[in-house]
């Protein structure tokens, strides 16, 4: 699985204190459900990051299957406990 990664997402990412090898690591280890489509036709995976955090990263692929991650920020409090009941 390829990612292609630039300046904007990137920094987007990182505006939520995210790095672009911990969202790589979420969308690797995707488990069912995931990866959930959209209406819009994105994808997104709930999952552990770095130390456990749980982080939602929701991404599309180009054409050539490639994963280009357009968001991705830590649960909040109500997700975290949906998750938790869900995968435990």
């Amino acid at each position: 699985m390829d990612f292609r990664w630039n300046e904007w997402n990137t920094q987007h990412i990182d505006e939520h204190g995210i790095e672009p090898l911990e969202a790589e690591s979420v969308v690797r280890r995707a488990a069912r459900p995931y990866p959930m489509t959209s209406r819009e036709g994105t994808l997104l995976v709930r999952g552990p990051g770095r130390g456990g955090r749980l982080l939602q990263v929701v991404y599309v692929l180009d054409p050539d299957e490639t994963v280009y991650v357009i968001h991705a920020r830590p649960l909040d409090d109500d997700e975290k406990r949906h998750y938790r009941r869900r995968f435990r």
